[in-house]
C-alpha cells in the first residue's frame, strides 16, 4: 500500500510539472484572429479552413478566434465585418482583451492591414500568408476573360457570386452578399496600386524588398511579418496541385500559383520560399502537404512563439 501511495504521489507530481511547464510556447499576451482570403469559412461539412491550425495553436496554449468573413467582396467591406467581431470580443472579455494579433492568409492579409490602418488601438501586429499585396495576375486575367458589362461578363458574376453566396450560408454566414467584381478589383494591377497608396504602412519601397517590422499608427505601435511559398506541386494525392500548376504560368515571377513572391513581402520577411502552394499554408487540401517543409500547424505555433517573446 506505502509502494502504491508513493507511485502514485510521484505521477500526480509528474502530471503536475508537464501541466506546467508544457502547452505554452503559443500563449501570446493578446488573442490571435485568423482572418481568412477569399471563399472564406470557418468550418463547412466539419473541415475548417484552417485545417487543423487553430487545435494546434491552442494547445500550444494560444486563445484563438476565427471569424466569419464573406467569401468574396473588399477587404474594407470584410475589414468592417472583422472590426466589429473584435469589438464584440473585446466587450465580451469584460476589459480583459484589448488587441489581437492578426494573422491572414490571401486576401485576409488585405483584410487585416485594412483594420490595422483603420483601427489600430485593437491590433498589436499582423502577419500575412502568401498576400498578393501588390496584386496578382490572376485577377487581370479574369477580368480580361469576362469584361464587366458584357456577356460573359455578367454571366461570370451571376456564378461567382452564386458560389460566394452558398459558401456564405454553408458557413453560416447569412448577413453577407458576395461580390466578386469587389474582390477582383483590389488584386488586379490598378486596384493593387491604388490600395497600397491608400494603406503604405508595411509596404515595401523597393520592388521586391521589405518594409519595417514596426511601425506607429495614431500612436499605437504595430508589428508586421509576412510568409510565402513558391511552388505549386509539393503532394501527388492532393487535387489543389495540378490547378496551381496551370494558373501560375500567368505570373511571371516564382509564385504559388496565385501569389508571386515579391508580391508576398509585407513588413519584416520572414520567409518567401517554402516548399507551399497558396493553400498548403492553411494544411489544405485535408493536410495534404509537403512532407519535406515545415509543417504548416508548426508554422502558425512558431509565429505564435515570436510574438509571443514580443509581448504580444
Amino acid at each position: 500500500m506505502k509502494k502504491l501511495l508513493v507511485s502514485t504521489l510521484a505521477a500526480a507530481s509528474l502530471c503536475t510539472a508537464l501541466t506546467a511547464t508544457a502547452g505554452t510556447t503559443a500563449q501570446t499576451k493578446h488573442p490571435i484572429v485568423l482572418v481568412p482570403g477569399i471563399f472564406a469559412f470557418d468550418t463547412i461539412a466539419f473541415i475548417d479552413y484552417w485545417y487543423k491550425i487553430p487545435s494546434a495553436l491552442q494547445g500550444e496554449g494560444a486563445k484563438v478566434h476565427v471569424p466569419k468573413i464573406n467569401a468574396f467582396d473588399s477587404s474594407a467591406k470584410r475589414g468592417e465585418a472583422l472590426i466589429a467581431q473584435l469589438e464584440q470580443i473585446r466587450a465580451a472579455s469584460g476589459g480583459t482583451v484589448k488587441k489581437f494579433n492578426l494573422i491572414g492568409h490571401s486576401q485576409g492579409g488585405i483584410t487585416a492591414r485594412y483594420v490595422m490602418n483603420t483601427r489600430p488601438d485593437m491590433v498589436a501586429s499582423v502577419t500575412t500568408l502568401n498576400t498578393p499585396h501588390k496584386g496578382s495576375p490572376l485577377a487581370d486575367v479574369a477580368t480580361g476573360i469576362a469584361p464587366s458589362g458584357t456577356l460573359q461578363g455578367v454571366a461570370f458574376d451571376v456564378f461567382a457570386n452564386a458560389v460566394g453566396d452558398l459558401v456564405n450560408l454553408m458557413s453560416n454566414n447569412k448577413k453577407s452578399q458576395s461580390d466578386i467584381r469587389a474582390m477582383l478589383a483590389e488584386f488586379n494591377k490598378t486596384g493593387a496600386a491604388a490600395n497600397n497608396s491608400k494603406f503604405p504602412v508595411g509596404i515595401p519601397t523597393t520592388s521586391c524588398g521589405e518594409g519595417p517590422e514596426t511601425a506607429s499608427i495614431a500612436g499605437n505601435s504595430v508589428r508586421m511579418y509576412s510568409m510565402s511559398g513558391t511552388w505549386k506541386l509539393t503532394n501527388v494525392l492532393d487535387i489543389s496541385d495540378p490547378l496551381f500548376g496551370i494558373t501560375s504560368l500567368a505570373i511571371s515571377e516564382s509564385n504559388d500559383g496565385v501569389t508571386g513572391r515579391c508580391s508576398s513581402h509585407f513588413g519584416k520577411v520572414l520567409k518567401d520560399n517554402y516548399m507551399m502552394n497558396h493553400l498548403d499554408v492553411t494544411n489544405q487540401v485535408l493536410g495534404l502537404v509537403s512532407l519535406f517543409e515545415t509543417n504548416p500547424k508548426s508554422l502558425y505555433v512558431n509565429q505564435a512563439n515570436r510574438l509571443k517573446n514580443l509581448g504580444l
